[in-house]
Parts: C-alpha cells; sequence; structure tokens
C-alpha cells in the first residue's frame, strides 16, 4: 500500500467513525419532535446540524473536491451558518428527520464511491494530504461537540451514556506541583506542515516570551468553590468593566448548570443531577469569571502564546511537540478526549501525557480560556474560504486552547485553536491561570 493508499483509508475509516458518531448524538437517540425542537435559543435544532454536516460534505468533497454535480442546490441557503443566526433556524423548512437521514447517507455514498478516483496530489492545496477530507472529517467532529452541547442544554431523561471502557489507572496518580516556571525565549507556534491543521493554526513563526508560571492543572470545581465563597460574585475589584456589567446584568453567580441544595451545591448533567464533584475541573465557566478568578487568585489568565509553549514547547530538543507528550497520536491514558466519560476526569489526572514543563491536561478534559483575542498569526493566508476563520478575528472573540473530553482526537492537537464570546458557557470550557516570574 504506497502513501495516497494509506491516507484514503484513514479517510475512509474517519469518515465512517465521524458518522457513527453523528447518529448516536441524533437519530438512535431521541424522536422526531426532540431533533426538530430548538432546546435552547443559543443553539440549533439537532436536526439542523445534522443536515447542514452532510451539505457541507456534498459541497466540498462531492462538488468541489470530486468535481460531481450538486445532489441538493436548493438547500444550500438553508444551511448556510452565516445566513441565519441560530435561534431563527427552527423556523426554516429544514428537512425532516427521515429526510436528513437520507440526504446524509446519500451524500456518504458519492463521497465513498467517489474516493477511489480522487487524486491527493500536492499540486491541488485542497487535495494534497487529504486536507479537504481532513477539514470535512473535523468539521463533522466539531458539530458533534455542539450537539452534546445541546444535550446538555436539554432539558428531559437522559439519553448519553458514557463509552463503555475502563479509565486509565493514571487516574488519581499523586498529584504534582501547583505551577511550573517557564523559562524565557523563543519557541516555534503553529504549524506549517500538519496536513490537516486549519489555515488560522499556520504559519509556524518564533515567538520570543519573558519567563512565566502556570498552572500544573486546570482550576478545580474547589478551587473555583473557594473563590464564590469568599464573594468573588460580590465583588467588582475582580472584574473587568465589561465583565462587571455582565455579572450585574445576568445575575449569575455559579458556573453554568449549577444550583444550590441546602449547604451543598448540585449540577445537571445530560439529564441528571448530581453533587458538584470538587476535584474536577471547573467547566462552563465564561471568560469573564475565568479572568476574576485570576484576579482574584493573584494571577491572571495566560496568554495564548504562553499556553502554546508550555503545551508544546521540549527545552531539552529545543524543538515544538505536536502533543504535549510528544508527536505520537492521542490515547485513553495521555488525554481525556472523545466523549468518553461525558465529562473531565480528575483536575491533575493523566501524568502520562504531561508536557515536557509538568503540565497535565493541556489536551482534552476542558477548553482553556486564555486572554488572547482571536487574531491571525502574521503571514496569514485564508485557505480555503475566509468564513471558517478570517471574519471572526478581532477584539470581539477570545481564543481557547487544548480541547475538551467532548473534543475528538482528530480536533485536538497542540496548534489547535478555538474561538468564541467572553459571554458563552454552554461550551465545555474551563481555565489555567498563569503570573509573571518576577
Amino acid at each position: 500500500m504506497n502513501a495516497e493508499e494509506r491516507v484514503k483509508e484513514r479517510i475512509a475509516a474517519e469518515l465512517a467513525g465521524v458518522r457513527e458518531r453523528s447518529l448516536g448524538l441524533t437519530l438512535r437517540v431521541l424522536d422526531g419532535p426532540e431533533l426538530v425542537a430548538q432546546h435552547s435559543p443559543l443553539m440549533s435544532p439537532l436536526v439542523w446540524d445534522l443536515a447542514h454536516v452532510g451539505n457541507y460534505e456534498e459541497q466540498w468533497l462531492v462538488r468541489a473536491a470530486a468535481g460531481q454535480d450538486a445532489l441538493r442546490p436548493e438547500i444550500d441557503d438553508l444551511y448556510d451558518a452565516f445566513e441565519h443566526p441560530r435561534a431563527s433556524r427552527v423556523t426554516l423548512p429544514l428537512l425532516s428527520p427521515s429526510e436528513s437521514a437520507a440526504y446524509i447517507a446519500d451524500v456518504r455514498a458519492r463521497v465513498l464511491d467517489s474516493l477511489a478516483r480522487v487524486r491527493l496530489t500536492p499540486d491541488r492545496p485542497l487535495l494534497a494530504g487529504g486536507f479537504v477530507y481532513g477539514m470535512v472529517i473535523q468539521h463533522e467532529h466539531q458539530h458533534d461537540e455542539t450537539m452534546l452541547a445541546t444535550h446538555q442544554l436539554r432539558r428531559g431523561e437522559p439519553v448519553l451514556e458514557p463509552l463503555a471502557g475502563p479509565e486509565p489507572a493514571a487516574e488519581g496518580a499523586a498529584p504534582g506541583p501547583a505551577e511550573v516556571l517557564v523559562a524565557g525565549g523563543p519557541f516555534v507556534m503553529g504549524t506549517s506542515e500538519d496536513p490537516w491543521a486549519y489555515d488560522n493554526e499556520r504559519p509556524a513563526h518564533v515567538v520570543d516570551l519573558p519567563p512565566y508560571w502556570i498552572d500544573a492543572a486546570p482550576v478545580s470545581n474547589r478551587d473555583y468553590l473557594a473563590f464564590m465563597e469568599s464573594g468573588g460574585y460580590d465583588h467588582p475589584r475582580w472584574w473587568t468593566a465589561e465583565g462587571w456589567a455582565w455579572r450585574r446584568r445576568t445575575g449569575k453567580r455559579a458556573p453554568a448548570f449549577w444550583f444550590r441544595e441546602g449547604r451543598g451545591w448540585l449540577r445537571r448533567r445530560f439529564g441528571r443531577v448530581e453533587p458538584v464533584p470538587p476535584g474536577e475541573p471547573v467547566q462552563h465557566v465564561c471568560w469573564y469569571e475565568a479572568d476574576a478568578y485570576a484576579r482574584w487568585a493573584g494571577k491572571r489568565l495566560p496568554t495564548e502564546a504562553e499556553w502554546e509553549k508550555a503545551a508544546r514547547f521540549d527545552p531539552a530538543s529545543r524543538r515544538s511537540l505536536r502533543y504535549p507528550w510528544g508527536d505520537a497520536d492521542p490515547t485513553p491514558d495521555l488525554a481525556n478526549l472523545g466523549q468518553r466519560r461525558l465529562g473531565p476526569a480528575p483536575s491533575g489526572s493523566r501524568p502520562r501525557g504531561a508536557s515536557p514543563y509538568g503540565c497535565r491536561q493541556m489536551i482534552g478534559d476542558v477548553w482553556e480560556w486564555t486572554s488572547t483575542d482571536f487574531r491571525a498569526y502574521p503571514g496569514f493566508r485564508v485557505f480555503p474560504y475566509k468564513e471558517y476563520s478570517e471574519v471572526f478575528f478581532g477584539t470581539e472573540y477570545k481564543v481557547l486552547r487544548g480541547g475538551s473530553w467532548a473534543t475528538h482526537p482528530t480536533v485536538a492537537r497542540g496548534t489547535f485553536r478555538n474561538w468564541d464570546l467572553p459571554i458563552r458557557r454552554q461550551i465545555f470550557c474551563g481555565f489555567r491561570c498563569a503570573r509573571d516570574a518576577v
């Protein structure tokens, strides 16, 4: 088997895997009314996401990659994420669940039929290394994580279960230091080599940072409860002006999905109510809350560059790794990814997945807020369309890094950049803190 055949074999396997996941979040666990309902104005109806990933696949793999005619050009507008805000999608004449199932199956059959004939030649950037196929696979996995957020917002009986299989024995290992020192100096940020990396991860470029301290693990629920119990939500001194305005306007006093019962805190997770586990990384906090906690703790949020250096740079070899542990693909004993637990592992878990500096859980468990606005890297070039990254550049969005327990391994590389509005809490987001080295 030559190199192109191996890439195509991987593409076919990844396409099958992501579709199994999508169906397991929609048609196989919910009935029609639940699929067409809008469970929150923050999110689309699940049936919209399902047909949208099929329409995206049709446009890029049937039309652009294979050069075939459109199957359903009349629905392109319905599933254009930029034409219709999430809150209004429930009013559109969407395909029904059965029509969506038939449509995405037809698209997939045509993709697999054409894959054998498509040449992944380097003279066609869209096809080189199978980039466009990787883009579509990652896009569907990203929507699967979005659908998991919809499931979390949904009211009703539980329908999701953790994936089968034991958790790695690495969990519960002896804790390490609370924070680690990252030495000053240059490192290579971003990538110019990863064949499936998005345009906003490119190009690789050198960034020189002064020394700093960064938390060895994400902030835990126990840590965050100390902030809450000390009156952290009551004192504007810990908040930016915008953050305090958000706090007063919304009345929020705890992470999303938490509620008080007696003297303790409970949370709602995918239809189940349970005590808040103190050792887990805190999640469902917005950027304003993360920033306020960091100020209260006498620290700050790390910049995006600080986060990436602590996660990827190996001071011994003087090179940036693909993942904190090296260049090998993630395995369950290295990172909590891919919807295994339906939640994060205890803070400080998986020491085998630690970075060379000793930072744990920088891949998986919770997306981590950084202090950085989402902007282009020096030398950025749009590829293959500006609506993926460029239209979001500016001061409105904050960068998140590292992936969550809900993120699939194909998305969770050390250079991947996520972004969202600083008010967002439905995503599976947490944070760790940093401080200057003095």
